[in-house]
């Protein structure tokens, strides 16, 4: 993902800055999207794994990126909340 882009996006919900999500986080997120108990904010659930992903700064909240475009939508976000074992920081 562009680095100028990067530093430019907010999350649509709560104005935070974004950051691309780490390994732990993505590997974490996907562990809950194969069990099948991840939603969306729209009540749908996740069923693909993502490649990359952003998270807000207080990495409440996820948006996928699909083939290096953002899917920057409140009702595509993901609230890291419902992955147990998702890392703090």
């Amino acid at each position: 993902m562009d680095r100028k882009l990067l530093d430019i996006l907010v999350c649509p919900a709560s104005r935070q800055p974004l950051a691309l999500l780490d390994r732990a986080g993505l590997d974490a997120l996907n562990a809950a999207i194969a069990a099948g108990s991840v939603k969306r904010d729209d009540g749908n659930a996740q069923t693909e794994a993502l490649r990359e992903a952003l998270v807000t700064h207080d990495r409440k909240r996820v948006y996928r990126v699909d083939d290096g475009i953002p899917v920057l939508l409140v009702e595509d976000g993901i609230a890291t909340g419902q992955v147990a074992d998702f890392p703090k920081a």
